[in-house]
């Protein structure tokens, strides 16, 4: 299984650390604004990621987080006077 390398601007072939197995984390959106397509968008593209590893046998553990509190979101908060 070949997975398109961003940083080499290649293909690559796909070595596990663990043969037959997966490990995934994710970094989710960091909501502070108005919802976007680009919020999905790690969403979907690594749930496909996710089922094709899974449809090609491997053990896939896949973790993700939604949303961390940052200054950002405290800083949009206090301007709506939220807190």
């Amino acid at each position: 299984m070949q997975i398109y390398d961003s940083v080499k601007k290649s293909k690559r072939e796909f070595i596990p650390q663990t043969e037959g197995k997966a490990t995934l984390y994710v970094c989710g959106p960091t909501v502070y604004d108005d919802a976007h397509l680009g919020h999905a968008k790690s969403a979907l593209v690594f749930d496909l990621l996710t089922r094709v590893l899974k449809a090609n046998d491997y053990e896939v553990t896949y973790a993700r987080n939604i949303t961390d509190i940052d200054d950002k979101i405290i800083k949009k908060a206090v301007e709506q006077k939220k807190i």
